[in-house]
Parts: structure tokens; C-alpha cells; sequence
């Protein structure tokens, strides 16, 4: 058992979020895999049907045997967009494509050494630690949970804080018996500018800063995280992990803060999600200056919570449903800020939809959102403002897996 679970959680570093891979090369020392997929959708949300990219990749594995057991190995994976750009914003890869007009993006970057009874060392942009806590839940197509604590900065790829695709991680995973784990430290120094959108004033924060206008200057430091995972039995999982990072806040008015960006949870699975039969998930966290609400403006704390059940049945007919809620009460802005107290920030929704699994590689599906979220505010333009990236909607779409 420790032999699997240790090639499991050393295949985790290489293959999560777990794709299929196509090797096109392999001799007795160097291997080359080819992986990712293309999908594409038409959805209806926020007052428009588009069709528009759906994360679609692609990425190349290298592994070269070493002496005495170790391999080496790198990584490399680029989103890919090849419909176009859409203003539609619904999900994380769809706020990153709404920025650009890059046919190719960076996704994922590293190198590392690894070995059966060492475990393995990773350098580069890679999956953090904390998402091994919760990707349980990250199985839909078109909508995020958005409340797990992955996509933060208003629904980015995790990469400033650590817990997506962080950027300059230096990762350790090992597993022993039914436990494995990953420990990790973000090495660099961001700093960036944040801001909220508002009328007559540039959407342009580094800009707006520049001016002396309403905006702030974060310099974020290291941060370092951690996750164990316990195999409990052949179906059940349970998973546990942490990670903590600080930043300095600046404000346009001449004021500084220093803040510690924290978040902890659990998640629970039984199942498999591409296998026959029923799948379930759940994960929970509490963050403290963690995330952004959907105009940019820090959260001081707030709670998460994501779920997903589902049922393949032999047919290739795969139903599920998922529940998300992101809680940060009213008065949640991070002090100080000119923010009204009784404002509230509640991101809810349920997703459900049904894939046809028609073989391995190929997925027809249609997936529904429905939001429940509750951003109540006396400003009844900001609330609107707030509410539009989290409208209802409907999606049909192809993923063809290489």
C-alpha cells in the first residue's frame, strides 16, 4: 500500500489536475508525453450567447531515468484560445481570456527530481499544496466553485498567494503507509495594484495610483503552505491543509496596513469522479485577507464551502450537481476604506448538468448555473456591478481530450 499511494502522490505532481497523456517518444533512458484538450462551448449568461473557449491546453511531460532510482522530469502547459476573446467573465479561465489576446498562455512551468522512497522536489509554476485539498470539487466544465480559495483576485489562477497555479514554488511530496503530503514555499516578491471600478475614473489601477486617486499598492512577500491526504479506504479520501502568506497594503490616502493572508480546511471524497457510479465530494476552509469580492477590494474573513455529487452510469451518462457559497457578511472590506459596512458579500450557486462520456477523450455536456448570492448594498450601481459575473446561465459543449 505505501508503494501505490507513494506513486500516486508522486504522479499528483506531475499529472494534477489528472489528464491523459499521448507519449510519443520513449527510449531506455528519455520519455515525451503530449496531453491537454480542446473544448469548446456556446453559453448564455449576463444578456449574451457566444460561443467562447473552454480552457482548452495543451502540454508536454519530459522524464529522463537517472541513476540509483531518481528521475528527472519537467512540465510545461499553455492555455490555449482558439476561438477568440469574449467580455463574457463567468470563470477564472474566462476572466484571464477577457485580459488577453494571446493565443497562448502560461499555465504551469517546473522541473523536478523524483524517487520511490524519497519522494520528489518541484521548482517552477505548479499546482499548490492547497489544492489538493479541494480539487475534489472541481470537476464541472464551465463554472468555478470560486469558493474554495484556489482562484483568488477575483476568480485569477491562484498564482499570486500560492493555492492555484502559483507562481515560484518549491514543492516537497512523499507519502508514507495510507498518507502522503506536499509541503511548499513561494519564493518571490509581487507588487500590484488594486482597485475598484469606478465612474469617471480609469479602470487602469497602476495608473489611477500613479494619480493619487482612489486605489491601493500591495507588495506581497513569500508565502508557504501544506496538505496531507489520508487514504482511508479504496474510495474514501479525506484531505487537510493550510497556507499563510503577508502583504503590505498601501492606500492612495497615505495610509499602510500589514495584513496575513490565511486559509485552513478539510475536504472529504468517496469515489472516483470517471468512474462508474457515485461520486461525492465536499470541502470546507476559513481565509482571512485571502481573496478579492468582484470589484477588487479585499476581504478581510469569510467562510467556504464546495460540494459535488454525481452518477456514471455504464451508458457513459454522467449527471451531477454541485453547491458553492463563499460567506463574508457585511462590514468585510479590509480597513481602512470608504466602503458603506452594511454592504454584504454572499457568493452562492448551485451548478448541475450532464456530460455524456461518449468514450475516454470525448465529452458532450451541458451544464446550468443558478446563483443565489446576496451582494446587498444601499449603491444599487455597485451591486449591479457586483452581481453581473455571477448571473445565471446555461452552456452546451465538446471536449475532445488528446
Amino acid at each position: 500500500m505505501k508503494k501505490s499511494l507513494l506513486a500516486t502522490a508522486l504522479a499528483a505532481v506531475i499529472f494534477v489536475p489528472a489528464a491523459s497523456a499521448i507519449e510519443i517518444y520513449k527510449d531506455d533512458k528519455n520519455a515525451v508525453e503530449i496531453g491537454g484538450f480542446i473544448d469548446a462551448r456556446v453559453i448564455n449568461t449576463q444578456g449574451e450567447t457566444e460561443v467562447v473557449n473552454g480552457a482548452s491546453r495543451i502540454n508536454f511531460g519530459f522524464t529522463r531515468e537517472m541513476t540509483d532510482g531518481w528521475k528527472a522530469f519537467t512540465k510545461l502547459e499553455w492555455g490555449v484560445n482558439p476561438f477568440g476573446n469574449s467580455e463574457i467573465v463567468y470563470s477564472s479561465e474566462s476572466n484571464f481570456e477577457s485580459q488577453s489576446g494571446d493565443f497562448l498562455n502560461n499555465r504551469l512551468g517546473y522541473v523536478g527530481l523524483s524517487h520511490d522512497t524519497y519522494g520528489s522536489l518541484t521548482i517552477g509554476k505548479q499546482w499548490g499544496a492547497w489544492y489538493d485539498v479541494v480539487y475534489n470539487t472541481n470537476y464541472g466544465f464551465v463554472w468555478d466553485g470560486n469558493a474554495a480559495g484556489v482562484y483568488t483576485y477575483n476568480k485569477a489562477d491562484g498564482a499570486i498567494n500560492g493555492v492555484g497555479r502559483g507562481d515560484k514554488i518549491v514543492q516537497y511530496r512523499n507519502g508514507f503507509g495510507d498518507v502522503s503530503f506536499a509541503v511548499q514555499a513561494q519564493l518571490k516578491n509581487n507588487s500590484f495594484y488594486t482597485c475598484e471600478n469606478l465612474p469617471g475614473l480609469s479602470t487602469d489601477c497602476e495608473e489611477r495610483w500613479n494619480n493619487n486617486e482612489e486605489s491601493q499598492e500591495v507588495d506581497y512577500g513569500y508565502t508557504y503552505g501544506g496538505s496531507v491526504t489520508y487514504q482511508a479506504t479504496d474510495k474514501l479520501v479525506v484531505t487537510a491543509g493550510v497556507n499563510r502568506g503577508e502583504f503590505d497594503v498601501s492606500f492612495h490616502t497615505g495610509e499602510q496596513i500589514t495584513a496575513v493572508d490565511l486559509i485552513y480546511g478539510a475536504g472529504v471524497t468517496w469515489g472516483n469522479f470517471d468512474a462508474d457510479g457515485f461520486y461525492g465530494a465536499a470541502n470546507f476552509n476559513k481565509n482571512e485577507n485571502h481573496d478579492t469580492d468582484n470589484l477588487g477590494r479585499l476581504i478581510k474573513d469569510s467562510y467556504g464551502i464546495e460540494s459535488l455529487f454525481s452518477y456514471k452510469f455504464e451508458n457513459g451518462l454522467r449527471p451531477f450537481i454541485s453547491y458553492n457559497l463563499l460567506d463574508a457578511g457585511s462590514d468585510y472590506v479590509i480597513q481602512p476604506n470608504n466602503v458603506d459596512p452594511n454592504d454584504v458579500f454572499k457568493r452562492q450557486f448551485v451548478v448541475a448538468g450532464l456530460h455524456y462520456v461518449w468514450d475516454a477523450n470525448t465529452v458532450l455536456y451541458i451544464e446550468g448555473r443558478k446563483d443565489f448570492s446576496d451582494f446587498s448594498s444601499a449603491d444599487k450601481e455597485q451591486e449591479a456591478r457586483m452581481s453581473i459575473s455571477e448571473e445565471d446561465g446555461i452552456a452546451i459543449g465538446i471536449r475532445y481530450t488528446l
